[in-house]
C-alpha cells in the first residue's frame, strides 16, 4: 500500500492511499462467498455459485465493492499511522480509481489536530478562595442530619416552607400531556427549589385537595423556549418534625456519644469539601490559564457537526445555538491541549484508572458501571473512554505541578486533594447506603474490575498492533 498525505488547512488534510490487488485478493475471495451465499442462481445451491457465474450475472463490480467496502477501513487507518496524522472526526472518503487485477485509489479528507507548541506548563500560579468553615456551615449539615431521622406528620393546614407535600403534577404544551413533566405521588419539600422555577410559589399556601396552574419556560433541552402549563394538585400536607439536637440524637445518629463529638466530625467534613472546592477552582483556572496561553486553530467543520448534533431534535434558540457552538469550540481545543501534554508526558491508562472513570460516569447515561463498559465495547468506543482518562491524568499533572494560593496568600495542599476526595466519597456511602446495598455494591465493583479486564485486554491488543504497525513503517523507511 502506498500513501501520501497533502495539507489543505492548518486543520485539515487530504489522503490519497492506493492499494494493490495482490494486497486484498482473500477479500475478494471472501466477497464472492459472501455473494454466492446471498443470490438464488438457477442449477447452483447457495454458496455453490462458481466466481465466473457471479461475474456474469451479479457483475464482477459488486464483487469489487464488496471487496473495497472491506478493506478501505484498514487501509485508512493504516494510512493514518504511516503519515503520523492525528485525525479529529470522520472523514469524506471517495474512490477514485479501480483498475481490475492492478489497484484501486481513494482519497480521504479529514480533520486534523493543528500543531502547535506548547509553553512551559509547570508553575502556573493561581489563585482561589479561602477555605472558609464556620459555624454557621457545621450546623447546616447539623440541620441536614436530623431531617434524615425527622418525622413527617400528616396537618390539615396549608402548605408551608419545609412541609413536605405529596403532589399530582401534570405538564401540557399546546394541549398535549407531556410525560416528561408529569408525575404522580410526588414527595416534595416546599421551598427547597427542587422543581422547576415557580412550582415552590405555586404550591405554597395550598392544602389538601387544593390545586394551582402556572407557566414554565425551559430554557435547555427538547422544549427549550416553549411555554408549558404545569398543574400541581395536593394530595396531603406533612409537617416535618426534627429530632432535637443533644448526646442522644448523636448517639443515634452516628458512632459519637456526644453532640460536640458529632460536630466536630462534621467540621471536619466541612474542612474537606472547602479543600475538594479549591481543588475543583484551582483545576478551572488552571485549564482557562492554558487556554488562554495557546492559539490554536479549530476544524470549523468538526465545530459545526457536533452543534449540528446537539439540535438534532430542533429545539434551541440563535443564541442558545451560539453559547453551544462557543463551548464545542472551547471543548475541542481543550482536548488538543490535554492531548498534546499526555503526548509529551508519555502518559498511559491503567486498570484501576478505568474503572473508576466507569464509575463516574456510567449514571450520566443511566447505567450502572458495569452496562456502561459492556456498551462502550460493543460500540467500538474504548479509546475514547482511554482518551478521556488520558486528558484528565494531563490536567491533574499540570495541576499537581501548579503553584496554587488561597486569597489570603497560603499554599493550597493539592496532595491532600485525593485524600480529601476519597474520605468524602466514603462518607457519602456510609450515609446512603444501608449494609445489604454497600455488599451489592463491592459485587458490582468486581464485576466492574472484570469488566475493565476485559477493557484493558482489547486496548492493550490496539497499542500491540499500533506498534506493529509502527515497526512496519519505520522498516519500510529504513
Amino acid at each position: 500500500m502506498n500513501s501520501s498525505v497533502e495539507t489543505l488547512s492548518p486543520t485539515r488534510v487530504k489522503l490519497t492511499v492506493e492499494v494493490p490487488f495482490d494486497d486484498m485478493s482473500d477479500n475478494i475471495a471472501s466477497a464472492y462467498k459472501r455473494i454466492a451465499s446471498q443470490v438464488n442462481i438457477p442449477g447452483f445451491r447457495k454458496g455453490k455459485v462458481p466466481s465466473a457465474i457471479i461475474d456474469q450475472r451479479v457483475g464482477r463490480g459488486a464483487v469489487l465493492e464488496e471487496a473495497i467496502n472491506e478493506v478501505l477501513p484498514k487501509a485508512y487507518d493504516d494510512a493514518i499511522t504511516e503519515n503520523e496524522v492525528v485525525a479529529v472526526g470522520q472523514p469524506d472518503v471517495e474512490v477514485t480509481e479501480i483498475a481490475d487485477g492492478e489497484k484501486f485509489v481513494f482519497t480521504a479528507e479529514v480533520d486534523v489536530r493543528p500543531e502547535f507548541d506548547l509553553p512551559d506548563y509547570t508553575g502556573i500560579a493561581v489563585s482561589v478562595d479561602d477555605a472558609e468553615v464556620n459555624d454557621e456551615q457545621v450546623d447546616e449539615q447539623l440541620d441536614a442530619l436530623r431531617k434524615r431521622f425527622g418525622t413527617a406528620v400528616p396537618v390539615e393546614r396549608a402548605a408551608a416552607d419545609e412541609d413536605v407535600v405529596l403532589l399530582d403534577v401534570e405538564g401540557v404544551l399546546d394541549g398535549e400531556r407531556l410525560e416528561e413533566y408529569s408525575a404522580t405521588a410526588l414527595s416534595y419539600e416546599v421551598g427547597s427549589s427542587g422543581m422547576v422555577s415557580g412550582a415552590d410559589e405555586a404550591i405554597r399556601g395550598l392544602s389538601e385537595g387544593e390545586s394551582a396552574k402556572f407557566t414554565f419556560t425551559p430554557e435547555e433541552g427538547e422544549f427549550s423556549g416553549k411555554e408549558i402549563e404545569l398543574t400541581v394538585d395536593v394530595k396531603g400536607v406533612r409537617e416535618r418534625t426534627l429530632p432535637d439536637a443533644d448526646d442522644e440524637f448523636a448517639q443515634l445518629a452516628s458512632e459519637f456519644d456526644t453532640l460536640d463529638e458529632l460536630k466536630a466530625d462534621l467540621r471536619t467534613r466541612v474542612e474537606r469539601m472547602a479543600l475538594v472546592e479549591q481543588g475543583m477552582a484551582a483545576r478551572e483556572k488552571v485549564l482557562d490559564h492554558l487556554l488562554e496561553a495557546i492559539e490554536i486553530p479549530i476544524p470549523d467543520s468538526l465545530v459545526a457537526a457536533q452543534t449540528e448534533e446537539h439540535f438534532q431534535d430542533g429545539h434551541g434558540d440563535d443564541d442558545h445555538k451560539a453559547e453551544v457552538e462557543e463551548n464545542t469550540r472551547k471543548s475541542i481545543k481543550t482536548q488538543f491541549i490535554l492531548d498534546k501534554i499526555a503526548d509529551a508526558e508519555e502518559l498511559t491508562v491503567g486498570q484501576a484508572e478505568l474503572s473508576q472513570w466507569l464509575v463516574t460516569q456510567a449514571p450520566r447515561y443511566g447505567m450502572t458501571p458495569d452496562q456502561f463498559a459492556e456498551a462502550l465495547v460493543q460500540a467500538g468506543q474504548v479509546q475514547m473512554a482511554v482518551a478521556d482518562v488520558r486528558r484528565g491524568k494531563a490536567l491533574a499533572l499540570v495541576l499537581q505541578k501548579a503553584d496554587v494560593t488561597d486569597a489570603s496568600g497560603n499554599e493550597v495542599n493539592l496532595s491532600a486533594l485525593d485524600e480529601a476526595v476519597e474520605e468524602e466519597l466514603i462518607d457519602e456511602l456510609e450515609e446512603e447506603l444501608e449494609e445489604e446495598i454497600i455488599e451489592e455494591a463491592l459485587e458490582e465493583a468486581a464485576e466492574i474490575e472484570a469488566v475493565a479486564e476485559a477493557i484493558e485486554e482489547v486496548v492493550e491488543a490496539e497499542l500491540e498492533a499500533q506498534e506493529e504497525a509502527d515497526a512496519e513503517v519505520d522498516a519500510d523507511k529504513k
